[in-house]
């Protein structure tokens, strides 16, 4: 039998420092309310995660997210957080914008953005208890019971968290579409949409479809895939479908290099910025 091509292999989503500091903020920081000394939320209040640790002592480099988003002028501007999870980019975003909409799917990771938005007095965020895709429907969520930021309801993904060997926690959710509901709420059109939602950023695209075509807002995405190939199609896939509805303008945020359908696969890992 030939041996599987490293590209089909299980992609190793979360490394063991990750895994740690998980474990760590979950059972030992949960429930303690603290000012965030470093980051994008710098001086806010939060609970869960270690923010409370300075930049002296994680002495890690700023990464090109974080870059990114401290060059962004967010001011007057509605953004939807599609993906929110504890709300660490709604609060920084609700710190310029006129108004955020967050779309948070799964219940735990909702208490704790109302929590966290709760804490620093924020009022300008309408949240969504549903995620995002390409259709109206009721799906299972599952996520490792130790990464909840890692839930996910795309097929692939799914898979390889049950085959993880790590406990699991499994929801049933609501999915709605950006089009529906922001047409049912009559909710304000969007100035820019950032995408995180594990594997099913493609579906997004095609349930806003209308609301993107009209109002064509500055998106950020972040490439999700369970293998290496899996990641390349998905960018491809998602590349086309940017390019369907107007946007040509497309760029790597970790290279800086404009992507377009012949190199798509440069793209295949972070963040794509589409203006």
């Amino acid at each position: 039998m030939s041996p599987q091509n490293p590209d089909d292999q299980p992609f190793r989503h979360y490394t063991t420092k990750h895994r740690i500091v998980s474990w760590i903020s979950q059972n030992l920081f949960d429930n303690v309310t603290y000012t965030v000394r470093r980051g994008l939320l710098k001086g806010m209040k939060r609970r869960g995660g270690t923010a409370w640790l300075p930049e002296s002592v994680v002495a890690a480099e700023p990464t090109a997210e974080h870059s990114f988003w401290l060059k962004q002028n967010l001011a007057d501007l509605v953004v939807y957080d599609i993906g929110a999870f504890h709300g660490l980019l709604t609060m920084f975003f609700a710190r310029q914008a006129k108004q955020v909409i967050s779309y948070e799917p799964n219940s735990k990771n909702r208490a704790r953005l109302l929590e966290n938005l709760r804490l620093n007095g924020i009022g300008n965020v309408v949240v969504r208890p549903f995620g995002a895709g390409a259709q109206v429907e009721s799906v299972t969520m599952v996520a490792s019971a130790t990464m909840l930021g890692g839930a996910s309801i795309d097929r692939d993904a799914v898979t390889g968290i049950l085959n993880s060997n790590q406990p699991v926690i499994q929801e049933q959710i609501s999915i709605t579409t950006l089009d529906e509901d922001v047409r049912e709420q009559a909710l304000p059109a969007p100035g820019f949409i950032k995408i995180d939602v594990e594997g099913g950023e493609l579906g997004v695209l095609q349930g806003g479809r209308n609301t993107l075509l009209t109002h064509h807002p500055p998106m950020f995405l972040e490439m999700h895939g369970e293998t290496m190939n899996l990641k390349r199609k998905n960018v491809a896939a998602i590349v086309s479908c940017l390019n369907e509805l107007g946007y040509s303008d497309i760029e790597h945020i970790e290279t800086g290099k404009k992507i377009d359908s012949v190199n798509a696969a440069v793209a295949a890992e972070g963040h794509l910025y589409c203006r």
